[in-house]
């Protein structure tokens, strides 16, 4: 009996090594990211940052390129610079040869060719993570620049601040539900924050564009725009000409009338994919990048709830990004883990305190991760739920503001290094709360002409201070805010 226990242990302690093997031999086999800068969810990173990756063993210096590890800021566009190795080529380093936006938030992307000099790749997953650019101390008192027509009848409701035409301003592009169009609105690029008229002819999208979200989708350097088209039940991909113009539209069929979009890399091969969110059908379908911006509708999965909010973030630090998404139907938040090979699966399911339109992902509360603010147009609030890296979500902290919010916003106007809220309500105004340790505390309402719609915190003339333009879709109007006096801090002195 005794010989018998001793042989039963021997062969489970074989087995434990033999397993223990085996997973180290993996590992070695995998190259691995040990530590990044600057931080992922980082709130006040340096306009000037390097971005600097850190393997486990030296990296093949072939293996970097601008298909392998690239980054793009969500309005100063692609990042042009120089890569430079470090600590033994173990380090790689991409020093940007411009300034990033103030306060906007920055994509960095590591694929699976990476390799390291030993032969083993990055894995199949690759790597993503995202930072938020500092802003400059303001006072938060505005002052209005110009109101702008977007031509009558458009109803802009959705809006993009990137630097289309590459000239170091930004721009501002209107998504109009009544033209099915994107019009864009050349930054005059000469420090007023004044903006021109539109160009045209504008460039055409599928029936009644909403939501939509940037990148550069065929890695040519210039940014793109993806647009879910509410009542066409399609998606468009839009690939800019780094004029502020762009191609012929792709429109693919999804599963359903598309509330909301996003895009990320879903399998680890360095480009971008693009998710839409299904409210008839409650659904995500997710549409696959073939590196050059021509997509397929691959998968649709979701939990009938009316999916309409969209966001991508990696909700549990894992440096694959994940899936958030509200329900219209039903009050609730669903974070779907991404495995880096276009599978998702779900790990939480929360009360978000309404049915939702629109939400945005950022670390509200400073602690590295992400955490989800959502306007619920039903139930005329904004809710904030925070993370707790893991892709758990706190119980809704809710915030009543006027009738049908339908649009969000984070960025840090004040330039204290926590990120303010802002929700736009159709039957009402522009509501701005301030971060205050965290917390969110209603700071002043903007009026609306007719309707708000939504808003945009961009830096309209390079001062590094985060201004307001805000969209109205029933006057068929923006209005431009400038953010008010500079406060001298330390670190910022330089710039004034």
């Amino acid at each position: 009996m005794y010989y018998r226990r001793y042989a039963g242990l021997k062969l489970q302690l074989l087995l434990c090594l033999t397993l223990l093997m085996v997973i180290c031999q993996s590992q070695a086999q995998t190259m691995n990211v040990t530590s990044i800068e600057p931080l992922a969810n980082v709130i006040a990173a340096s306009e000037n940052s390097a971005i600097r990756i850190q393997f486990d063993r030296a990296i093949n210096t072939t293996s970097v390129s601008t298909d392998s590890f690239w980054a793009y800021g969500r309005w100063s566009g692609v990042v042009s610079g120089s890569y430079s190795f470090e600590n033994g080529n173990q380090t790689v380093v991409l020093t940007p040869q411009q300034a990033f936006s103030a306060g906007e938030q920055v994509t960095v992307v590591l694929s699976n060719q990476l390799m390291g000099q030993d032969g083993t790749a990055l894995r199949d997953a690759g790597y993503s993570f995202q930072f938020w650019v500092r802003s400059a101390p303001a006072d938060l008192v505005f002052e209005e620049l110009d109101r702008i027509a977007t031509g009558s009848p458009s109803r802009p409701y959705g809006g993009i601040a990137t630097d289309l035409d590459e000239d170091g301003f930004l721009d501002i592009t209107s998504v109009n539900e009544d033209t099915n169009d994107l019009r864009f609105f050349r930054n005059r690029a000469d420090g007023t924050g004044l903006f021109d008229d539109f160009v045209t002819p504008t460039a055409g999208t599928g029936s009644v564009p909403s939501p939509s979200e940037v990148g550069d989708f065929n890695g040519d350097g210039h940014m793109d725009i993806a647009v879910a088209n509410t009542t066409g039940n399609s998606a468009s991909i839009l690939l800019g000409n780094g004029d502020g113009s762009f191609g012929p539209q792709q429109e693919l069929t999804v599963n359903g009338q598309p509330r909301g979009i996003t895009v990320l890399d879903m399998d680890g091969d360095g480009d971008l994919d693009v998710a839409t969110a299904n409210r008839t059908t409650g659904t995500i379908s997710l549409l696959q990048n073939n590196g050059s911006g021509v997509y397929t509708v691959i998968d649709s999965f979701g939990t009938n709830g009316g999916e309409w909010s969209l966001a991508a973030g990696d909700m549990n630090n894992d440096g694959i990004m994940d899936l958030v998404t509200g329900g219209s139907t039903s009050p609730n938040i669903w974070v779907y883990a991404g495995d880096g090979q276009s599978g998702f699966s779900q790990i939480e399911n929360q009360n978000s305190g309404g049915t939702a339109w629109m939400m945005v992902l950022g670390d509200i509360n400073n602690d590295g991760h992400l955490d989800v603010v959502q306007a619920n147009g039903g139930a005329n609030n904004g809710a904030v739920l925070t993370g707790d890296g893991t892709g758990q979500l706190s119980a809704p902290e809710i915030f009543n503001v006027d009738p049908t919010a339908l649009a969000t916003d984070l960025g840090d106007l004040d330039g204290d290094g926590d990120l303010d809220w802002m929700i736009a309500s159709f039957g009402g105004d522009w509501a701005l709360f301030e971060n205050v340790d965290g917390n969110f505390v209603f700071h002043n309402e903007f009026d609306a002409p007719a309707a708000a719609s939504c808003s945009l915190f961009m830096d309209i003339d390079n001062d590094r201070l985060l201004d307001l333009v805000l969209l109205d879709e029933l006057a068929n109007e923006i209005i431009v805010l400038r953010n008010g006096e500079a406060l001298l801090k330390d670190g910022f002195e330089s710039l004034f």
